[in-house]
């Protein structure tokens, strides 16, 4: 049997919210369990059936989803084995439901401002296909001159198949290359720290990553953890290489006594206000305290960063429709000055 995909961001938030509720109360773990695996579907509650059976034998929960860790993030597994190591499980599960939610948050308000202009580049995709059969259809019924709007020699029904096939094929590399990136796939890392260079787009991207990491390290800072398993921990958080590659830098640093926010300096991927404000955060011995309303910050900021990549997006977007409006016209323009001046030299 495949493996089952991993849990998507509301499953997590729902997930942790039920698990938060029912640890808190008391309820045993065994039968929690049991109530997840009947309410699970398909694969998932194949996954879910290993767990329960672990838990069953007596093993830990940390180690029963271990049995299952591709469905969930790293923070999760590792929050989940801290929490029972420290006594404080509910409590952690309410604070990755909180982190889940507002990662949920962001990515419905990203999807709905870009709804629009998508319909838009569909509509313009689905408008030259019809223009691409019809115009065909016609030059065939009256033994004409074929009129390519794309200059491909895409005409007619094989010109329509052909073309279906292309924006297919352009789809499923622009969906691949989303995923590749969101899992850090090797190859698409160097785009990762490429983006980030990007005027505009790159400060959206890093005041995004920074709502996680400092959410993360709040999250981690609230209970007893090794600083050198809290550092990559929170660096995995923002989901890009661009902060990822410093984790062994990092790491030996505060290994070696250094304060978390001189190892970040060092590795020159943080700006100077982050830096200052870890700092004040530390020395001040209210980290706690500190990096909570340092994660509020950077999630407003990051909300207006969503309104800024927002309208990027829309603008690639419109850009795009714009560009196949224009080639249209052309296309079209060129073929009837051709036909006139035809006309003209007989």
């Amino acid at each position: 049997m495949l493996p089952s995909p991993p849990l998507s961001t509301k499953a997590l938030t729902d997930l942790s919210h039920r698990l938060a509720v029912e640890t808190e109360s008391g309820i045993d773990i065994r039968r929690t369990w049991q109530r997840e695996t009947e309410a699970a579907r398909g694969r998932l509650q194949f996954e879910f059936t290993k767990i329960r059976d672990a838990v069953n034998r007596g093993d830990s929960l940390s180690g029963a989803l271990s049995g299952s860790s591709h469905l969930f993030p790293k923070l999760f597994l590792e929050m989940v084995e801290v929490g029972e190591q420290t006594g404080t499980l509910g409590r952690v599960f309410h604070r990755l439901s909180d982190h889940y939610r507002h990662q949920l948050q962001l990515q419905r308000s990203f999807l709905k401002a870009i709804t629009w202009p998508m319909i838009e580049l569909t509509f313009a995709i689905f408008i030259i296909g019809v223009m691409i059969l019809v115009l065909g259809v016609i030059a065939q019924r009256n033994n004409g001159q074929p009129i390519d709007i794309l200059g491909f020699g895409l005409v007619g029904t094989r010109g329509l198949v052909i073309y279906i096939n292309f924006v297919i094929a352009v789809s499923l590399c622009v969906a691949g290359l989303v995923v590749a990136v969101r899992r850090g796939v090797l190859w698409t890392r160097p785009l990762q720290r490429a983006v980030y260079r990007v005027p505009g787009l790159g400060t959206s991207l890093e005041k995004l990553a920074l709502a996680r990491l400092t959410w993360a390290l709040h999250l981690m800072m609230n209970v007893e953890m090794d600083l050198r398993k809290v550092v990559p921990l929170v660096l995995r958080s923002t989901g890009s290489d661009f902060y990822i590659r410093h984790t062994g830098q990092i790491v030996a640093d505060v290994a070696a006594g250094q304060p978390i926010h001189l190892a970040m300096a060092r590795s020159g991927a943080f700006k100077s206000d982050f830096i200052d404000a870890l700092q004040v955060a530390e020395e001040s011995g209210q980290i706690v305290e500190s990096t909570d309303r340092l994660s509020r910050r950077y999630q407003e900021e990051a909300e207006l960063a969503l309104q800024t990549l927002t309208k990027l997006a829309g603008f690639a977007v419109w850009a795009i429709v714009a560009a196949l409006i224009t080639l249209m016209i052309f296309r079209l323009a060129f073929f009837y000055l051709n036909t006139l001046n035809n006309a003209l030299k007989m």
